[in-house]
């Protein structure tokens, strides 16, 4: 009689043998149900399928009735039967999997518009969020210097929360613009997949004061009592006796001392800090703790030359005011409606509907803006043709507008 555990390997080898069909039929099984219907075939039809297809292509698991078992090479049996079952369960797992993440039309611009996966995105508040975190290492990009480690690791440790029905290429907008804005880096490059995560290449901010200096504009130095919390890129007015410079700030430095948001960016202290509360330290853009220093203001070329016969002027901060888009953005969400940017799909998904007088009639949403290619195009008339490929801003309750992007998608 054969040792068992040289049926056992002989099962193993058998089992592998004979699942080969199998295996490939439960996939695609898997994979076209859940594509096409997006529906799961039970586990256990598969399985029961897989053992008959493996009878079949096999030839010794066709009668596993007791005559069998009880054969002097039922360990064989057995452990071939094991085997087909579970190449069955496993082939039919991913490509259930791959049919419900693989986009349902794949085209160019069906990749460009990917969005991200629903599991990824919580809800917060009323609204959709997903939080965005760099995975893997910062990548250096080509032809610029080298990132300190310093700045590397708080690239590493970014975490960010952003709208979650957003696409990909807008997530991935927005996820390069702040970088620029908290991080001023020269280059940057983002990468993020369906689930919110990011894989970034990026360049350290410019070691010069002409690298930052606006096209056609001068930055010049003065002299004054600098005033608290102030950054790169705000907007400052520089007073002359004979009337004020307008400007954008450069670079500004005060002799108020090291600010607390300096202190919490050396990476020592902000790992202990972590580390002993387990919260995540922000990075925080540099800002003036105030007090005599000087400031450097990117002004035009006439300008610059009152600033240069000037040794010491005050310096103001010019308030920015707040944004009418914010303002109406809140009160429309107030009013229970929602501003949305969608993209009509292929084949003319709106019908008889296509333009924003049909849009608004058929399914209670507006159109705000249209882009056709070129530039937006705001309140568009009633009668313009829409068609396929144009992005539009709509507005109007959130089902309606849910039931307005099925239709357009």
């Amino acid at each position: 009689m054969t040792a068992l555990p040289v049926q056992v390997l002989h099962g193993i080898y058998l089992g592998l043998l004979a699942g080969v069909v199998p295996a490939v039929v439960a996939f695609g099984l898997g994979f076209l149900f859940r594509y096409v219907v997006g529906l799961t075939v039970p586990a256990f039809g598969v399985v029961v399928l897989g053992v008959a297809l493996a009878g079949v292509n096999g030839g010794l698991l066709a009668f596993a009735d007791p005559s069998i078992t009880g054969a002097a090479n039922a360990a064989t049996l057995v452990v071939a039967l094991l085997v087909v079952t579970m190449l069955t369960l496993y082939t039919h797992a991913v490509g259930d999997r791959l049919g419900a993440d693989l986009p349902r039309r794949i085209t160019l611009r069906g990749l460009r518009d990917r969005t991200l996966h629903a599991d990824v995105v919580d809800l917060v508040g009323g609204r959709s969020e997903v939080t965005v975190r760099v995975v893997g290492s910062v990548r250096d990009v080509e032809g610029y210097p080298p990132l300190p480690e310093p700045l590397r690791a708080e690239l590493r440790a970014v975490a960010w929360q952003f709208p979650g029905d957003l696409r990909l290429s807008e997530l991935e907008e927005r996820v390069t613009d702040r970088l620029r804005s908290e991080f001023d880096l020269q280059e940057v490059s983002v990468s993020v997949d369906e689930r919110g995560r990011a894989n970034l290449a990026a360049a350290p901010p410019a070691a010069g004061v002409s690298k930052r200096t606006p096209t056609g504009r001068r930055a010049v130095s003065v002299e004054t009592l600098v005033p608290t919390g102030m950054a790169r890129g705000d907007e400052v007015a520089v007073l002359l006796d004979d009337g004020r410079v307008e400007g954008t700030v450069v670079s500004a430095r005060s002799d108020g001392g090291t600010p607390p948001q300096a202190a919490s960016a050396d990476p020592e202290s902000a790992a202990e800090d972590a580390h002993e509360d387990d919260t995540p330290v922000a990075p925080s853009a540099p800002t003036t703790t105030g007090g005599e220093g000087r400031v450097t203001v990117a002004v035009s070329r006439s300008d610059a030359d009152r600033l240069l016969d000037t040794d010491r002027a005050p310096v103001v901060v010019e308030a920015r005011g707040t944004g009418r888009e914010y303002e109406l953005l809140g009160v429309l969400r107030r009013a229970g409606q929602r501003v949305r940017r969608l993209a009509l799909g292929e084949n003319d998904p709106l019908g008889v509907a296509a333009s924003p007088g049909g849009v608004r009639e058929e399914y209670g949403v507006a159109v705000l803006a249209v882009r056709d290619g070129g530039s937006w195009r705001i309140a568009p008339e009633d009668d313009r043709a829409l068609a396929a490929g144009d992005e539009l801003f709509v507005a109007g309750s959130r089902a309606d507008i849910d039931r307005f992007a099925e239709v357009v998608a």
